[in-house]
């Protein structure tokens, strides 16, 4: 049990820090503007995000928060994680870009597993 809170809360502090934190400090940085603007979206979409991220983000985090709410932001972050693959796809081929989200989204999955090991371990002792 030790190990599976380890490993969920190593996963999930990963995709707080790249998907909470990071976005939160430099979403207004005329880098991430520009980001935006070259994969042809709006500036407000790129605003949006960032405050969905971060809310996410905050909900994946925070133990109290109803596990259906904690579903719904894991389902958010694997569209996010795959339309941003398909956005630099479509916009610059296959790179770096394409594939980095699909890294991400691979450590949420591993957040994901481990979230659901731990409610089913919790469950089990409940029961006893």
């Amino acid at each position: 049990m030790k190990r599976d809170k380890i490993i969920f809360w190593t996963a999930t502090i990963v995709i707080f820090l790249f998907e909470g934190v990071l976005p939160a400090l430099t979403s207004q940085t005329e880098v991430a503007k520009e980001g935006i603007r070259h994969l042809g979206y709006p500036e407000y979409f790129g605003n949006a995000l960032v405050v969905f991220k971060v809310l996410g983000t905050l909900a994946l985090v925070i133990p109290q928060v109803p596990p259906r709410l904690k579903e719904w932001a894991y389902a958010g972050f694997v569209f996010d994680f795959i339309f941003a693959s398909i956005s630099h796809w479509a916009v610059d081929g296959l790179d770096f870009q394409t594939f980095f989200p699909l890294v991400v989204l691979a450590i949420l999955m591993v957040s994901y597993v481990y979230y659901h090991k731990l409610n089913a371990a919790k469950l089990v002792s409940y029961q006893r």
